[in-house]
């Protein structure tokens, strides 16, 4: 399973992004997908979820408010939704595929994309 996050660049704080995973596998809509970051030094962070029809989201507390996730299953693609940026929030974001429901922990998830470059500037 190949998954490609793309939409990165360079925001000044309190700006939105918006990131996009996408996948060529047909499969997709069965899947719960997720988004993570990783910023410079620092471990994989769970940034959020969604089921598998859009209907159900989960978001970490720091990006609640902030961040929205969707998808379109019949465009084999998850976005994120990101406002309000802020420095913080400065980090290479990847999708990946959840393996089970309710999943928050980078051991949960699969088929890790490249990631995506995110730097909010103050």
């Amino acid at each position: 399973v190949q998954l490609q996050a793309s939409g990165g660049g360079l925001v000044q704080a309190g700006g939105s992004l918006k990131l996009s995973c996408i996948t060529s596998e047909r499969t997709f809509s069965n899947w719960a997908m997720g988004w993570f970051r990783q910023a410079p030094g620092k471990g994989r962070e769970y940034i959020g979820w969604i089921n598998w029809n859009g209907r159900r989201t989960d978001y970490t507390d720091s990006v609640k408010g902030r961040f929205t996730i969707s998808r379109d299953n019949d465009k084999n693609t998850m976005w994120l939704h990101m406002n309000n940026l802020e420095p913080e929030d400065t980090a290479v974001y990847f999708c990946a595929r959840a393996l089970v429901n309710g999943a928050r922990t980078s051991s949960d998830f699969d088929s890790w994309g490249q990631g995506t470059l995110v730097t909010v500037s103050s």
